[in-house]
């Protein structure tokens, strides 16, 4: 039998594939672009066959019907390391519980509290040597091959071949399915005014030829065209998204002078517009490598002038950092936001940039606070965070005192909360 004959033969139906979970099972899915579309959007038909079915779901990109179907408690519920928009919402229903990581250990973290026994994502179709591709994420997609004793792909013309990425010979693929429809996008993230004046602050901490790392939204959007007119910078990234890939294009993003990885982007997963991943698409300066790799904050600290710029929802006047909850109620996810701004802070040149809008709720709350809201989760301890920008400037923390901190952020606050958190200050005695 030929590589192409094995592979036609594996081929069944997406009731055939479902048919094969079992009770007390734990399902774990690709991310993003690799996300198995098709697959999930099927899971709630378990209903009324399985019981006690558990689902690794990370940051899923649609509101899939086994997700808020709140009929399915019992029957499938859900663990996850990342909230998105459904999740938040599914939350509430009780079916979903959030698992704390690091995410350059997030497959030990699956693993260790759950380890899956089916494996379901999209992959590329078979290339000419036996292979197909899961190209756009490698968060933990390798290592759930190798625990999972089921493995099921389904097929997507749709997703583009990347370089350094998962090959997976057809021989360790239990099933294919086929998959219609296009694949995991990123949304489109309109960019403010108070974004762009937070990037222009962002930008002018950022030279020629350091390494980058953004996130995703807006505000990253607008530190990318921020950086335009900068020259030869690198990147060493989680995600690798359009507005990087548009840096890339324009000549600013050349890797030249990364001391790791010369020449190449790296990334661990890529997520955005079609257009995107037709720019991605064998791409030989895209590399997409393992998070345990890419977000290992020691291997990150390798990259000399490493900068590292991500966004936090609230920060108190000592320092430290949530990013992912307000409050008791889990927002998102630690993500690599620890990971990056642990190996820029020790990178030789390194420095961490935590950035957020001065405000919420319509001007209504100061995201700086004396102390975190009750509840809130540090993602980053203060003993890390080095620079903090809004709107209204930039605050330098490293090497500084807890007054000097106090005094730093409170100058970058809304002027409309300056008065009251230096009252707030000096009464709970935080100098």
């Amino acid at each position: 039998m030929t590589k192409r004959e094995e592979y036609e033969s594996k081929f069944i139906s997406i009731d055939e594939a479902l048919s094969m979970v079992k009770d007390g099972d734990t399902i774990a899915v690709g991310h993003y672009g690799n996300e198995p579309r098709n697959l999930m959007s099927r899971l709630h038909t378990l209903k009324g066959r399985v019981r006690d079915v558990t689902v690794w779901a990370n940051n899923p990109s649609l509101d899939y019907p086994f997700i808020h179907d709140e009929s399915l408690a019992g029957t499938l519920n859900i663990l996850s390391a990342f909230y998105g928009g459904p999740l938040r919402k599914a939350h509430e229903t009780g079916r979903v519980s959030f698992v704390p990581h690091n995410m350059h250990s997030l497959s030990q973290t699956i693993i260790g509290t759950r380890k899956p026994r089916i494996f379901m994502a999209a992959v590329t179709p078979i290339d000419e040597y036996g292979f197909v591709c899961m190209s756009v994420s490698q968060q933990m997609e390798r290592e759930m091959i190798e625990a999972a004793d089921l493995v099921i792909f389904e097929v997507n013309e749709n997703i583009p071949w990347t370089i350094g990425t998962i090959q997976v010979p057809i021989h360790e693929v239990d099933y294919f399915v086929r998959a219609e429809g296009p694949i995991s996008t990123a949304p489109e993230y309109p960019v403010t005014e108070t974004q762009q004046q937070i990037a222009r602050n962002i930008a002018e901490l950022i030279r020629d030829g350091d390494t980058i790392q953004l996130g995703i939204g807006g505000l990253p959007n607008a530190v990318a065209d921020a950086l335009m007119d900068k020259h030869d910078l690198g990147v060493h990234t989680e995600m690798f998204s359009d507005a990087m890939a548009q840096l890339m294009h324009a000549g600013v993003i050349t890797n030249f002078r990364k001391n790791l990885h010369p020449g190449q982007t790296v990334c661990a997963f890529a997520w955005g517009s079609d257009r995107f991943y037709r720019y991605i698409d064998r791409n030989p300066l895209v590399r997409v490598l393992p998070v345990s790799y890419v977000n290992d904050p020691f291997v990150i600290a390798q990259n000399d002038n490493m900068v590292s710029v991500n966004t936090a929802l609230q920060i108190d006047l000592t320092g430290q950092v949530c990013s992912e909850s307000l409050g008791f109620r889990q927002f998102s996810g630690t993500g690599g936001a620890f990971d990056f701004a642990y190996g820029a802070f020790h990178a030789k040149g390194g420095r961490g940039i935590l950035a957020l809008q001065s405000t919420a709720k319509n001007g209504t709350v100061s995201r700086i606070q004396p102390g975190l809201t009750p509840g809130s989760v540090v993602s980053i301890s203060r003993n890390i965070v080095d620079y903090v920008v809004t709107e209204y400037g930039i605050a330098k923390l490293r090497n500084r005192s807890v007054r000097e901190r106090r005094d730093a952020l409170i100058a970058i606050a809304h002027p409309d909360f300056r008065e009251e958190l230096r009252r707030e200050a000096d009464r709970l005695m935080i100098w």
